[in-house]
């Protein structure tokens, strides 16, 4: 079967999930190009995006453009097309981060095991509070098994693990919170007031924990000028961390993509998540996130998994900004 170049539709299609990926503050620091012959697209960081105090590394910045690039894989099988992936494939272009070779026809319509593309548009960050239930074994098995696929390591904690992680996410958020130009950097991603394509709406912010058991981040500072009330959270969250054998470029690829399978299938089963990002903003910090008991790694990421209220939409970037069209000269409509 012989596979056409992608249509400026499919592009468009293309870019608007990838788009819809999460990303630290909601900054959506990607781009995408598809290949000369339109049958791929390439991957960018953009770093005009970046949040460079935060994240001083880039590390959040790959895993955000990774978890993007999940997401084309998804919308390729659902265009018919087989996603192949070469990570870091220009090393003379360090911003080009990925290669998406779309140039077979897929070979099965389920390669995820489950149809994710609806959960595209249905993912969102809840910072909201969960209920007790626990989630089942056979979804935790599941979760696991798609990070794993992934090249990351989904560790679902048990209390002690619970305890200490929180312990060190609130350590991460009092030493944020008297960081002035941290905060600096966070408030200039807030969008309280008029209507935006990025950054974090006050609909998004989330109440704070009125027992101080879970650290949400407070993204006005401290005493809390957010605009929602604190509210009672789930006694123990149920917490789970991502984390890889080595802590490299790819590595945060690889990462971003196993965030969001593991986000879109918990999001087919029901589950809300959010992440909880303020330990690993700190070396010592995240230093402190591993579990000696599971060998040696690095932890890229800590979320929080339950069941509860989904959370509020986050403004989107226009895809005309993030996908450029000039560099495909066979595209068809």
């Amino acid at each position: 079967m012989t596979v056409q170049p992608l249509t400026s539709e499919e592009l468009l299609l293309l870019a608007a999930a990838g788009g819809a990926a999460p990303s630290l503050h909601n900054s959506q620091p990607w781009r995408f190009r598809p290949t000369p012959d339109a049958l791929g697209i390439r991957v960018y960081v953009d770093p005009e995006r970046a949040v460079p105090l935060t994240d001083p590394d880039g590390r959040a910045l790959h895993i955000s453009v990774g978890a993007a690039l999940f997401n084309l894989r998804v919308a390729a099988v659902h265009l018919g097309r087989e996603p192949a992936v070469h990570l870091l494939p220009a090393p003379a272009d360090p911003q080009q981060v990925a290669l998406l070779d779309l140039s077979q026809p897929a070979a099965t319509e389920l390669p995820y095991g489950r149809d994710l593309y609806p959960a595209i548009g249905q993912r969102h960050s809840s910072r909201q509070p969960y209920t007790n239930r626990d989630v089942p074994e056979t979804v935790i098995g599941e979760l696991i098994a798609a990070a794993r696929e992934e090249g990351a390591a989904l560790s679902l904690l048990e209390e002690d693990g619970v305890r200490r992680v929180l312990g060190l996410t609130a350590e991460a958020e009092r030493r944020t919170d008297s960081d002035l130009a941290r905060m600096a950097e966070t408030r200039s991603w807030l969008r309280l007031e008029e209507p935006a394509t990025d950054g974090i709406p006050a609909a998004a912010l989330g109440p704070q924990d009125h027992e101080a058991r879970v650290p949400m981040r407070s993204f006005t500072g401290r005493p809390s000028a957010d605009t929602t009330a604190s509210q009672r959270f789930e006694a123990l969250p149920q917490l789970a961390t991502l984390t890889t054998h080595t802590d490299l470029p790819a590595d945060w690829l690889r990462t971003g993509q196993a965030l969001e399978r593991v986000w879109l299938l918990a999001t087919v089963h029901g589950l809300r998540a959010s992440v909880l990002h303020q330990a690993v903003e700190w070396p010592d910090t995240r230093w402190g996130l591993r579990d000696p008991a599971e060998g040696p790694g690095h932890v890229q990421l800590v979320l929080r998994l339950g069941y509860g209220p989904p959370g509020s939409a986050t403004p989107r970037r226009p895809v005309t900004e993030i996908l450029d069209l000039t560099a495909s000269q066979k595209t068809t409509d």
